[in-house]
């Protein structure tokens, strides 16, 4: 059973189902608060600290998305978004904007349960916001996207310093190397392996033999920190 300790916030406007996921997390050993909108949520958020979002995309006024994008703009807190739009390209969407997973609705409450436990336990080794990732010789720090070997920088191109920090928000876990690309004009995916390539040129002892950053066949990339 999960820790007692961890706290979830979920946002959804539909009191019925806001009131289930409630109701079914504390049931399996989670603190859990609620929100109805975006604006309650970013309320909460300034006042409380969360282990993992849990929040719906089709809401009035600001959507998952934007608020997906704002959560993560702060920090890295694990989001599960939820919504009734299961198409690729809204799944796309949705892990673009940051997010940790996407479950469609309809959903059986056991696999949103088990999806929420895989992202906590991902998160368990995810450094809190301002904090370093440690990276041999090398260090990267998230709150000011610096790459640093001891105390002195180590020069990034812009591309560099966010394909690095998306992967240092959720370190060992593969990330698709379509929402990788989400910045550059090159949606397929080559801008990424040329900066790839550049950043282990940066930070590996062998940047033929990668130890950090590391090929995840037919998906993306993984940063495995120390």
């Amino acid at each position: 059973m999960p820790s007692p300790e961890r706290h979830i916030l979920v946002v959804d406007d539909d009191d019925r189902i806001r009131g289930l996921l409630k109701e079914y997390l504390a049931r399996n050993g989670f603190r859990v608060t609620a929100a109805a909108d975006a604006a309650q949520a970013r309320r909460l958020l300034d006042l409380l600290d969360f282990d993992l979002l849990v929040l719906d995309v089709m809401m009035p006024g600001e959507d998952g998305f934007s608020l997906t994008r704002w959560v993560r703009e702060r920090g890295v807190t694990p989001v599960l978004i939820l919504t009734a739009r299961g198409l690729p390209d809204d799944r796309i969407e949705g892990l673009s904007t940051g997010a940790d997973d996407y479950l469609s609705k309809p959903f059986e409450p056991q696999e949103l349960l088990l999806r929420i436990e895989a992202i906590l336990r991902r998160a368990g080794g995810r450094p809190a916001a301002g904090r370093r990732v440690s990276l041999g010789d090398f260090a990267f720090d998230l709150e000011r996207s610096q790459l640093l070997q001891g105390d002195t920088p180590v020069r990034l191109t812009e591309g560099e310093a966010k394909l690095l920090k998306r992967l240092a928000q959720n370190p060992h876990a593969a990330i698709d190397r379509v929402v990788l690309a989400q910045d550059e004009a090159d949606n397929a995916g080559r801008a990424v392996d040329v900066q790839v390539t550049r950043l282990r040129r940066k930070i590996e002892p062998d940047p033929a033999n990668p130890r950090y950053l590391q090929t995840v066949r037919g998906v993306g990339y993984m940063l495995t920190p120390d």
